[in-house]
């Protein structure tokens, strides 16, 4: 196995962390009797030689060794050393890699018939993408298929099939093979693999029935499928996370493959959810909630019938199920509204689901507390109001409460009370003060002034001008119309980094441009990225009593980052109301980066019949079935509402025209 292993020059060789004088150690201990010494081994080598996917020159000089442990049946955890293999080989990208990987392609030819089931799935992939000869690789595949008794290398045989469909379209064997597995006698697990694999490689050869007939297999492969019982366990952070994810992965990897291939058809994929989540088997109905979460980040679609069934589950015995729906409608925000009395019901009959403790850490907010709250239910006011009464509240309620609006404003005194007692000295004051800010804001609590601006006590020196929770103070005096009783702090703050937003609170306050434009201008032209940003927006709220900046504004909208572009073309035509060196800005940024096209769609709002020329990119973005989020890879916790807000704001463009 480790043959002319010394005779590498390791030393002069690199990582990602330097010198690979430590990989020829890791390599020996791939073979060691001990597990935590394998697994140590395994890591270094996915941290070091394979870093992030990277390839480097001791990656290439691995591959002999690795090749050598894969083949040798006395070596553990080979499909861990395999995995690596074909990580680098077929997911790096490199070409170098690849041929490395390729040499020992008649390695993986031999462990199609390995006693180890585990090593037969791993080789399965591994020939499809490093056996040269598509008719040899389809003859390996249909000679073990008959032979093989392990269900889940039948499998990843048939996930081997379709990626040699989809590797060489014009090699129609396989599709044939896949075609013949997806009806009987073959069993439903198999059947469900060979459909998802056709729809990958070849959709125009799926049945007319393509959703009734996978939820008819997916209900008789669960009732087929042995079921674990659950132990109970501590509560630990991984255990929680371990049991929000589908116990039957098998089932998830089919369905997830069903889905990906049906892509924008919504409304197939939206039947099939329907299907899942209405089985009899909670394992198909957990594996259905998250597919839920993926659909209805990436993709817009009413999705108010799933939603409804998705609070359905709150009402199971099933812990893993109820927590899992939880998690994802708290992800909806507004959308999660047809789960709305679900929710309630669940929040009202379970007080100890409010708060979250973990084992360590700070207590959160329950899942269906959360997910009520940012639905936007005014039921949620009440238990949140003795949730802050308690003696330990979580440090973000705050935000939670926002999503309620003006419905939370009798929640106003206790966010007042919490904020006054915000300890100005500690470093955990922008992490305690933010969340209250937030929602006071969203409530328009005016009479919370002073608790806000004694956040602001002893700027610029203070707390104010040392922590970042100063430009939300100041934004938040500046919502509450109170930005008068702070005008001296706002001034005293004029020369720091949080010079942008004080001048706009002072501009609020006495609407004095002289005072405030010479401010916004130098954080326009010298500030930070960020600065320059809010200085454009600002100057914008100025409208025309600005216009002496707008030559600056027209620089700073044809150079520098997309975002600073942006905003300079917002403000100009708040200032200016001329749209012509406006609209090739908004034009170019739509497509460049979609993260700006909601703040350009709210300008174009507000442009009315100005903003015409640029129809066609509303009319295609309110017609394109996918979020704009998920095409810079969104996928976070507001990517969602980010999304809704865009389409809203192009709704309105067009009822302005």
């Amino acid at each position: 196995m480790f043959t002319g292993i010394d005779e590498v020059d390791w030393a002069s060789l690199r990582h990602a962390y330097g010198s690979a004088e430590d990989v020829p150690g890791w390599l020996r201990s791939l073979a060691s009797a001990d597990a935590a010494e394998r697994q140590t081994a395994l890591d270094g080598l996915y941290g070091a030689v394979h870093h992030e996917g990277n390839v480097y020159d001791s990656t290439l000089a691995c591959v002999p060794f690795l090749g050598s442990l894969a083949a040798r049946e006395t070596v553990p955890d080979r499909v861990g050393i395999m995995e690596l293999l074909v990580s680098i080989g077929a997911e790096s990208g490199d070409a170098r890699a690849r041929e490395a990987v390729r040499a020992h392609s008649e390695v993986f030819v031999s462990l199609l018939a390995d006693p180890d089931a585990r090593v037969r799935r791993a080789a399965a992939g591994a020939v499809v993408r490093f056996l040269d000869g598509s008719a040899r690789v389809l003859d390996l595949l249909q000679q073990r298929i008959p032979a093989e008794r392990d269900d889940r290398v039948l499998l990843a045989l048939t996930q081997a099939l379709g990626l040699l469909a989809r590797l060489h379209p014009a090699h129609t064997a396989a599709l044939d093979v896949l075609a013949a597995q997806s009806a009987p006698p073959h069993g439903p697990g198999l059947r469900l693999a060979a459909l998802g694999q056709l729809a990958l490689a070849a959709p125009d050869r799926l049945p007319a029935d393509l959703v009734p007939t996978a939820i008819r297999l997916l209900r008789d492969r669960s009732a087929h499928r042995s079921r674990v019982p659950e132990h109970g366990e501590s509560d630990t952070l991984v255990r929680r996370i371990r049991r929000l994810r589908p116990s039957d992965e098998e089932g998830a990897q089919l369905l997830r493959t069903l889905h990906t291939a049906l892509g924008d058809r919504a409304g197939d994929r939206i039947a099939l959810l329907t299907g899942q989540l209405t089985s009899p088997d909670p394992l198909d109905r957990c594996n259905a909630v998250w597919m839920a979460a993926v659909l209805f980040r990436g993709w817009r679609t009413d999705c108010a019938g799933p939603v409804s069934l998705l609070g359905a589950q709150l009402g199971t015995d099933h812990e893993r199920l109820r927590d899992a729906a939880a998690s994802v409608l708290a992800e909806l925000f507004d959308l999660a509204a047809p789960a709305a009395d679900d929710l309630h019901a669940l929040v009202t009959a379970r007080p100890d689901l409010w708060t979250h403790r973990w084992e360590r850490g700070s207590p959160t907010l329950g899942g269906p507390l959360k997910a009520l709250a940012r639905s936007g239910d005014p039921r949620a006011v009440s238990v949140l109001a003795q949730v802050l009464a308690g003696t330990v509240v979580p440090v973000g309620l705050g935000y939670e409460i926002a999503h309620l609006g003006p419905a939370a404003a009798p929640l106003a005194p206790a966010l007042r009370h919490r904020l006054g007692r915000v300890p100005l000295d500690s470093p955990a004051a922008d992490t305690l003060a933010g969340p209250l800010l937030s929602a006071l804001r969203v409530i328009g609590a005016r009479d919370a002034a002073p608790e806000v601006l004694r956040l602001l006590s002893g700027a610029p020196n203070g707390l104010g001008a040392r922590n970042g929770v100063a430009g939300r103070v100041i934004g938040t005096l500046d919502a509450l119309g109170a930005a008068t009783q702070a005008a001296p702090v706002l001034r005293a703050l004029l020369p720091t980094r949080h010079a942008a937003a004080a001048a706009g609170a002072l501009w609020s306050a006495d609407g004095d441009s002289s005072a405030v434009l010479p401010v916004l201008l130098r954080e326009l032209t010298q500030g930070e990225p960020e600065s320059r940003c809010l200085a454009a927006r600002q100057l914008g709220r100025l409208g025309p009593a600005a216009r002496a900046v707008l030559p600056e504004l027209r620089r700073a909208a044809c150079t520098g980052p997309v975002r600073q572009r942006t905003s300079a073309a917002c403000a100009l035509w708040h200032i200016g109301r001329d749209p012509e060196p406006v609209l090739p800005v908004f034009r170019a940024a739509w497509s460049d980066s979609p993260r700006t096209r909601g703040p350009i769609a709210r300008c174009l709002a507000a442009m009315g019949p100005a903003a015409a020329p640029l129809r066609d990119l509303v009319t295609a973005e309110l017609a394109a079935p996918r979020r704009h989020t998920t095409r810079e890879g969104g996928c976070g916790s507001h990517d969602i509402t980010r999304d809704e807000a865009l389409l809203k704001s192009c709704r309105d463009v067009l009822a302005r025209l």
